[in-house]
């Protein structure tokens, strides 16, 4: 999976909105209109993204298409912040690694050379 495409996907608000309500139960387009209070067009549209995207698959009942969170895009996004929340804290407690590229513009500033490997006990 892409951690981009998946972030992306839940980056915009009405998407994250329906993805929760995927997480609860399966829907349809309509039910997720009626809902959220969108339109079943625009449901739509927002669900062929996520679908793009890996997050969600799709069933058949009847004459409608039921949507669901895939299992595998919430552990690769479970495992994905796991690995970030892990190299974070290494980072964190190991002062001889540089942690420039995770500092904030205002802190490279202050730094001439641009690096903190030469004075780590200043990071």
């Amino acid at each position: 999976m892409d951690l981009t495409a998946c972030l992306k996907a839940l980056g915009e608000p009405t998407r994250f909105r329906i993805f929760q309500q995927l997480l609860i139960r399966k829907h349809c387009t309509r039910s997720l209109s009626k809902k959220l209070g969108i339109t079943e067009a625009a449901i739509s549209q927002h669900l062929k993204i996520l679908w793009e995207s890996g997050m969600v698959y799709k069933e058949k009942y009847g004459y409608h298409m039921h949507y669901l969170p895939t299992q595998e895009a919430l552990d690769f996004l479970a495992s994905s912040f796991e690995e970030m929340r892990q190299t974070s804290l290494a980072l964190n407690r190991d002062p001889n690694v540089c942690q420039c590229e995770f500092r904030q513009q205002a802190v490279k500033a202050e730094e001439p050379d641009g690096c903190c490997r030469e004075n780590p006990t200043d990071t």
